[in-house]
C-alpha cells in the first residue's frame, strides 16, 4: 500500500504492496454518487482484524500494520481507491421516505480478490451529502455488534456482508449518551440496495435506472441470462426473479436460526440477498413469533414472524421499481408470484433440515406431513417461549444418541423434555418424530442435525458484555466471541457458558435504530 501524498504522514513508511482496485462502479457516472474524503478520527486503534477473512481473499498481510491503520480508519488513502457514498431512496416502516443515501458509509473501491471483485466500505468515516443532519459516525457499540454479527452469520452459513477490520477511537460521539467514535471495514461483492433502483424510478430517471440494471446484470448477476429466458429474453425480469430467489433463501434462513432483523426498509435489503445494515438485530432467545427485537419499531412491523411478508413487500416495491424497464405490467407481477412458492420451500427445506429431514429422508411427498410436524413444534415452543436456539441444539445432540420412540422418558430425552413444562405435549410430538425419522437412521441423522442447529449465537447479552469490556479498552472478548462464532456448530470446550441461557439482566436490554 502508498498513502495519496496528500494525505501522507511525515515520514510515512512506503509500503509497495497494493491492493487491485478496478472500480467499476465509479464507471456510471456522477448521477450515483458524490467523490468525497473520510473524515478523520483521533487516535485510532484497532480494535479487531479479521485475519480469516484477509487470508480468504488473499489480500497481502500488510492490511492489519500501522499504515493500513490510518487508511482503514478513513484517515488516509490507498493509492488507487476512489472514495465516494452513492445515492439512494427508500420506504423505511411502509412509508416513502425519498432521497437517503450513504450518510455514514464511504465506499473507498472494488478490490480484486481470490473470491471476485469485492467492494470495501468504511461505516462510520464521516458525515456525506446523504447525512440528513447526522454526524455520519458510528459508535464502538453498534460497530463492536455488526462486526461479530456479520461473521457469526457467515459462519451459520447465511449469505452476509463481511467485517475486515474494526478501528476504534476516543473520538466523542453523542447518541443518547456520550459515547466514543469506531469504524467498521465491510466487504461484499456489491452493495447496491433495492433503494438504488427506487431512486431513479421515483425520479422517472430511466436512462439512469437501465444503467444501473445493465451494470448489475453484467458484474453481479450473470445468472439473469440464462434465467431470462423463463421470461421470454426479458433479462429485467430475470433480474427481478433471481433477486426475489436469493431473497427467499435468505429470509427463510434467517427464520430458520431465529434472527430478527429489526429494519427491513426497502433501502436495507441487498440486491444479491446478502444480510446488510446490521443495527437492531436479535438472535431469540424465547421463541415468539411475534418478538420485536428493535425498541423502535412501535408497531411490530418487522416483529419475527412478520419477516417473510415484509420481504415480499420489499420485493414488490422493487418490481415497481424495475416496471419501467420490464415494459409489461402482467409480467412484472407473473415474477412476483414466484416468491409465494419459493419462500414456503425454502422454509420447509431449512425446517426439515432441523430435524435432520434431508436427502433420502426427505421424499417430496412426505414434505407436507412434515411442515405439519415443523409446525406443531413452533405451537409448542411459542406458548412456554422455549428457548430457540438451545432447544434445537439439545435436541440433536438428543437424536446423536439415538434414543428410540420406546424410551422417550430416558436420560437421552431429557436433554430436550427438561426445556418444557407440558411434558406429555412434548413426548406426544417426540413419539410422531421418531416414528417418521425411523431407529436406523437416527445416528446420520443426528451428525447431520449438530452440523444445522449452532450451538453458538451472537445473543445479544453476549454481545453486550463484549461492548461494555470494549468501553474499557479491553477488545478480547471480542476476539473470543469471534472464535466462537466463526464456527457456531462445534462444541468448543470450555466455552459451554456461550451455550447458556441469556441471564435475567439480558430481558432489559433495548435495542434500536441508533444501535
Amino acid at each position: 500500500m502508498s498513502l495519496a501524498p496528500s494525505q501522507s504522514p511525515a515520514n510515512a513508511p512506503q509500503d509497495p504492496s497494493v491492493l487491485n482496485w478496478t472500480n467499476r462502479l465509479t464507471q456510471l457516472g456522477p448521477r450515483f454518487f458524490t467523490h468525497l474524503q473520510p473524515s478523520p478520527v483521533a487516535a485510532p486503534r484497532w480494535a479487531a482484524c479479521n485475519e480469516a477473512l484477509r487470508t480468504e481473499l488473499g489480500w497481502p498481510a500488510q492490511i492489519f500494520d500501522e499504515e493500513h491503520l490510518q487508511a482503514l480508519a478513513g484517515n488516509a488513502l490507498m493509492r488507487g481507491s476512489q472514495p465516494l457514498a452513492t445515492v439512494y431512496s427508500g420506504h423505511q416502516f411502509g412509508q416513502w421516505a425519498g432521497q437517503l443515501g450513504d450518510g455514514r458509509a464511504i465506499w473507498l473501491g472494488e478490490a480484486q480478490s481470490s473470491q471476485g471483485p469485492q467492494e470495501i466500505q468504511l461505516k462510520g468515516a464521516g458525515r456525506t451529502p446523504y447525512s440528513r443532519g447526522g454526524d455520519g459516525r458510528a459508535v464502538l457499540r453498534s460497530s463492536i455488534r455488526e462486526y461479530l454479527c456479520s461473521e457469526a452469520m457467515h459462519g451459520l452459513g447465511i449469505p452476509t456482508t463481511r467485517a475486515l477490520s474494526l478501528v476504534a477511537s476516543p473520538e466523542p460521539v453523542r447518541r443518547e449518551t456520550l459515547e466514543t467514535a469506531a469504524i467498521v471495514a465491510r466487504v461484499a461483492p456489491s452493495f447496491l440496495r433495492f433503494g438504488h433502483f427506487e431512486h431513479f424510478a421515483a425520479q422517472g430517471d430511466t436512462e439512469s435506472l437501465r444503467l444501473l440494471a445493465d451494470h448489475a446484470l453484467l458484474h453481479h448477476l450473470p445468472e439473469c441470462q440464462e434465467r431470462a429466458e423463463r421470461w421470454q429474453g426479458n433479462l429485467y425480469a430475470a433480474l427481478l426473479d433471481v433477486v426475489q430467489e436469493r431473497t427467499a433463501r435468505l429470509i427463510a434462513q434467517w427464520q430458520a436460526v431465529g434472527f430478527c432483523h429489526g429494519v427491513m426498509n426497502t433501502d436495507n435489503m441487498s440486491l444479491l440477498g446478502l444480510t446488510i445494515d446490521y443495527g437492531p438485530f436479535q438472535f431469540m432467545d424465547g421463541f415468539d413469533p411475534a418478538h420485536i427485537c428493535n425498541h423502535s419499531d412501535h408497531q411490530g412491523r418487522y416483529a419475527y414472524g412478520r419477516q417473510p411478508n415484509v420481504a415480499y413487500w420489499n420485493l414488490y416495491c422493487l418490481g415497481q421499481a424495475l416496471s419501467p424497464l420490464i415494459d409489461d405490467q402482467d409480467m412484472t407481477l407473473q415474477v412476483l408470484e414466484g416468491y409465494k412458492s419459493l419462500f414456503p420451500r425454502a422454509m420447509g427445506d431449512a425446517m426439515r433440515a432441523k430435524l435432520g429431514l434431508v436427502g433420502d429422508w426427505a421424499p417430496e411427498s412426505d414434505r407436507e406431513a412434515d411442515w405439519t410436524l415443523v409446525e406443531d413444534l413452533m405451537q409448542l415452543m411459542a406458548a412456554e417461549k422455549v428457548d430457540f436456539t438451545l432447544f434445537w441444539r439439545q435436541l440433536s445432540q438428543a437424536v446423536v444418541q439415538k434414543s428410540t420412540a420406546s424410551t422417550l422418558t430416558d436420560a437421552g430425552w431429557s436433554l430436550v423434555t427438561d426445556l418444557v413444562l407440558d411434558r406429555p405435549r412434548l413426548l406426544a410430538w417426540l413419539a410422531r418424530y421418531t416414528t417418521r425419522a425411523g431407529q436406523p437412521n437416527f445416528a446420520a441423522m443426528g451428525q447431520h442435525m449438530v452440523k444445522t442447529n449452532p450451538k453458538f449465537v451472537l445473543r445479544n447479552h453476549l454481545a453486550e458484555v463484549a461492548i461494555r469490556q470494549a468501553q474499557t479498552g479491553d477488545f478480547s472478548e471480542i476476539d473470543t466471541l469471534y472464535n466462537l462464532l466463526k464456527s457456531p456448530f462445534e462444541e468448543h470446550p470450555g466455552f459451554e457458558a456461550y451455550a447458556d441461557l441469556p441471564p435475567d439482566w439480558a430481558g432489559q436490554l433495548e435495542i434500536s435504530c441508533s444501535s
